[in-house]
C-alpha cells in the first residue's frame, strides 16, 4: 500500500507526467520496445529517486517492461506530492511525501526494500547502503543495481574498496550520455531555474562563487556567465582549477571568495565547503545554496548554532542574522536547490539519463544468473544507442566511416 500525502492531488501530477512524456522521445521509444519485449517480466524493481515528473515517467517505463515497481524519494524536500499521487494511480507502489522527517524518510526507504527487489535503481546511495546494513538477507535475490549520481558512485567505490559491496552495480553517472549532458547542461540550467524562481533577483552584474569545477560545476559556472555574472571558482583539484582558469574564470580559495560573492553555489559532493567562518565574512544579504546531493556542503548545524535570529524571507529562503549583525540567506535548507526549490533538470536532458538507466536495468535483467563484477561501467553500445536515438529525434544526421577509413583507424601500420 502506497504512503503518499494525498491521492486527490493525482490529476495535477498526471498533467506534469504527461507534459514531460511529450518531451522525452528517447525514453518513449524505449518504452515502446519494453512493451513488446517485457524484459522485467516477473521481477520487482525498487527505485530511490527524486520524486518528480521525469522520474515518475521513468518508473512507468520500467513498469511497462513487466516489472512490479516500488518507488521512494532520495531527498526529503524534492518530492512533489501531486506527482507521487499520480504515480501511485498508475500502478506503482509509492512511499514518499515532501518534507519527510528523518524517521519518515527511513521508513519510506525501508518500504521499497521490504518488497524484495531483484533490481535497484538508486540516486545517491541511500538505498544500497540500507540494503547492505539492514536488509542483508535480501542481497542473494538481487540481480544488480544502477547508480545515478557522482556522490552515489563515490560511496559505491568506497564500499567496494572495503570489501563490503555485495551487489553488482551499473555506474550510470559515468556514462558519457549522462555526465556530459545531465551533469553539465541539466545542472547548469536547473540550478539557476531554482535560484531565479526562489529569489526573483537579477544575476547580471552580480558576483557568483561556484564551489567545485566538476561537470556540474562547469554547467553552473557556464550558465552564470551566460546570465551576465562575474564568476569565481573555488577548487581543491589543481587540474580542474587550471581548466577553470583557461575557461575564463577567476580561481581562488573560499576564504578569499567569501567577502566577494553575491551568490554562492556549492557543487562538490564534499562536506563543510562553506563554513560558519566563511559566512561570517560574507556581504550582508549574501545568497547561499547547494547543488550537491547531500545537505552537508554548507555547515547548517554550525549556522544554526551561531545565528542570533532566523527570519523566513520568502518560500524556501531563510535569513540567518549573524553575530556581526550581517545576514546570509540560505535557499532550500541547504538541500539540492534545483529540486528542493525547482523542478529539477529539463525533460529533454533527463530523457537521455533515464534512457541510460532503463537500458542498464535491461542489461542487468538480460544477464541475471551471470557473475558480474561489483562495479560495472555502462557498456559503450548503450551509450551509443542513446546518442543515436537522441540525434534521430533531433533530426540530425552524422557521417559514418567508410570501410577504408575503418581499416585505417584500426591499423597500426599506417
Amino acid at each position: 500500500m502506497s504512503e503518499i500525502r494525498d491521492q486527490k492531488l493525482a490529476p495535477s501530477g498526471n498533467r506534469k507526467i504527461d507534459w514531460v512524456q511529450d518531451h522525452m522521445p528517447v525514453l518513449r521509444s524505449i518504452r515502446e520496445d519494453f512493451l513488446k519485449t517485457r524484459p522485467f517480466e516477473g521481477m520487482k524493481v525498487a527505485l530511490s529517486v527524486h520524486m518528480e515528473a521525469k522520474t515518475a515517467y521513468f518508473a512507468t517505463v520500467i513498469k511497462d517492461g513487466g516489472a512490479e515497481v516500488f518507488a521512494t524519494g532520495c531527498n526529503p524536500l524534492s518530492t512533489q506530492d501531486d506527482v507521487a499521487a499520480a504515480l501511485a494511480s498508475r500502478g506503482v507502489e509509492v512511499f514518499a511525501w515532501r518534507g519527510e522527517t528523518e524517521e519518515e524518510y527511513d521508513r519510506h526507504l525501508s518500504g521499497v526494500l521490504k518488497a524484495g527487489p531483484q533490481i535497484i535503481v538508486d540516486d545517491g546511495g541511500d538505498l544500497i547502503n540500507m540494503m547492505h546494513s539492514r536488509f542483508r538477507d535480501l542481497i542473494p535475490g538481487v540481480v544488480g543495481g544502477c547508480e545515478e549520481t557522482t556522490t552515489g558512485i563515490h560511496r559505491l567505490k568506497a564500499m567496494d574498496a572495503d570489501g563490503q559491496l555485495q551487489i553488482p552495480m551499473m555506474l550510470v553517472n559515468n556514462a558519457q550520455c549522462k555526465f556530459l549532458f545531465d551533469n553539465r547542461y541539466g545542472t547548469g540550467q536547473s540550478v539557476w531555474d531554482g535560484i531565479n524562481r526562489t529569489t526573483n533577483l537579477i544575476v547580471a552584474g552580480k558576483k557568483v562563487v561556484v564551489a567545485g569545477y566538476g561537470w556540474c560545476g562547469k554547467g553552473v559556472a557556464m550558465r552564470a556567465k551566460g546570465l551576465g555574472a562575474r564568476v569565481y571558482v573555488t577548487e581543491i583539484d589543481p587540474i580542474k582549477a587550471t581548466e577553470a582558469v583557461m575557461d575564463g574564470f577567476e580561481v581562488l580559495p573560499m576564504k578569499e571568495a567569501a567577502p566577494i560573492g553575491d551568490f554562492f553555489v556549492t557543487v562538490t559532493g564534499c562536506r563543510d565547503v562553506i563554513t560558519t567562518e566563511h559566512m561570517m565574512e560574507m556581504k550582508d544579504g549574501a545568497i547561499v545554496c547547494n547543488a550537491g546531493h547531500f545537505n552537508v556542503e554548507i555547515d547548517m548545524e554550525g549556522l544554526d548554532a551561531i545565528a542570533k535570529e532566523k527570519i523566513l524571507r520568502r518560500d524556501s529562503i531563510m535569513g540567518y542574522v549573524l553575530p556581526n549583525g550581517r545576514s546570509v540567506n540560505i535557499l532550500a535548507e541547504g538541500r539540492l536547490v534545483n529540486l528542493a526549490a525547482g523542478d529539477g533538470h529539463p525533460a529533454e536532458i533527463m530523457d537521455m539519463s533515464f534512457s541510460i538507466q532503463a537500458l542498464c536495468a535491461r542489461y542487468l535483467a538480460d544477464h541475471r544468473g551471470e557473475k558480474l563484477p561489483m562495479l560495472n561501467p555502462v557498456p559503450a553500445e548503450i551509450d551509443r544507442e542513446v546518442a543515436e536515438r537522441k540525434l534521430r529525434f533531433l533530426g540530425v544526421s552524422i557521417d559514418h566511416l567508410t570501410e577504408d577509413q575503418q581499416k585505417y583507424i584500426d591499423s597500426w601500420n599506417l
